[in-house]
């Protein structure tokens, strides 16, 4: 993680800390390093409590409670689908708020999606999930590092209103 994204992580995981709130991940695309540069911060176990990585639609079902239909009218790579496993998190992990994370890093695309196309969902109290789609240049390793740059940068965003 570089120098910016980790001042990053500590400003929001400070401002959830100061409003005594709490944050979870679910992660398909960048399987887990979101959850990693939160916990790369010291101290961050009393804001963040965890992630789960659901690689597989079946796991997005089985462990986020993604409703298989949702799946299958609009694909893993989705608004639908990044926003229903940001408020699986909330409701699997008991956080305030949660990032989600799906998408394709490639190489290559897949089932008609192309590499580096990224949906980032977040959801929290007081507003309706929002889901924001990008489409991330580079590849495997810089799509999922960059996805977590922009999971940070929107999150920031709306926690700063």
């Amino acid at each position: 993680m570089s120098a910016v994204q980790f001042e990053v992580a500590s400003e929001i995981l400070a401002n959830l800390r100061s409003a005594h709130q709490t944050l979870a991940t679910a992660e398909s695309l960048t399987g887990g390093l979101l959850s990693g540069a939160l916990t790369d911060v010291p101290g961050s176990s009393d804001v963040f409590l965890g992630g789960i990585i659901a690689y597989s639609p079946a796991m997005k079902s089985a462990l986020l409670h993604v409703d298989p239909n949702l799946i299958d009218a609009h694909g893993v790579v989705s608004a639908e689908v990044a926003i229903a496993m940001a408020s699986g998190a909330i409701g699997v992990l008991g956080s305030d708020w949660a990032i989600s994370t799906t998408g394709v890093a490639g190489p290559g695309p897949s089932d008609g999606v192309a590499a580096g196309t990224v949906w980032i969902a977040i959801a929290g109290p007081g507003m309706a999930p929002q889901a924001e789609a990008f489409h991330l240049e580079g590849n495997r390793q810089e799509v999922r590092v960059r996805t977590i740059a922009r999971a940070f940068d929107s999150f920031t965003r709306i926690l700063r209103g």
